[in-house]
């Protein structure tokens, strides 16, 4: 399973950046496949693992703010390994390859 998750404090001002950090530090450390951009980190492993990263990773947060927000979204694909990489590589592919036309 691949979860993207954005958690956010609020309530602590526009500068979020050093909340932010204390989230993914902990997703970092699970030793999971991740990923972080600008809107979200991904990370993928099963269900138990990848929500407990979550929960982590919100308590993190949660612990110096009064409030946080978390926008999550699941791709539930059982039997799939390393799919963080490949989706982007399938895309990388199709864009190498040149246009689709119609």
């Amino acid at each position: 399973m691949i979860i993207a998750f954005s958690v956010s404090p609020l309530g602590v001002g526009e500068e979020v950046g050093e909340y932010v950090a204390d989230a993914v530090r902990v997703v970092r450390e699970s030793g999971l496949p991740n990923r972080t951009d600008a809107m979200f980190t991904t990370i993928e492993g099963d269900w138990d693992e990848v929500m407990d990263v979550v929960k982590r990773a919100v308590a993190a947060v949660e612990a110096r703010a009064p409030r946080v927000s978390l926008v999550l979204k699941a791709d539930i694909r059982p039997g799939i390994t390393d799919g963080l990489t490949a989706k982007v590589a399938t895309i990388e592919r199709h864009l190498a390859s040149g246009p689709s036309g119609d």
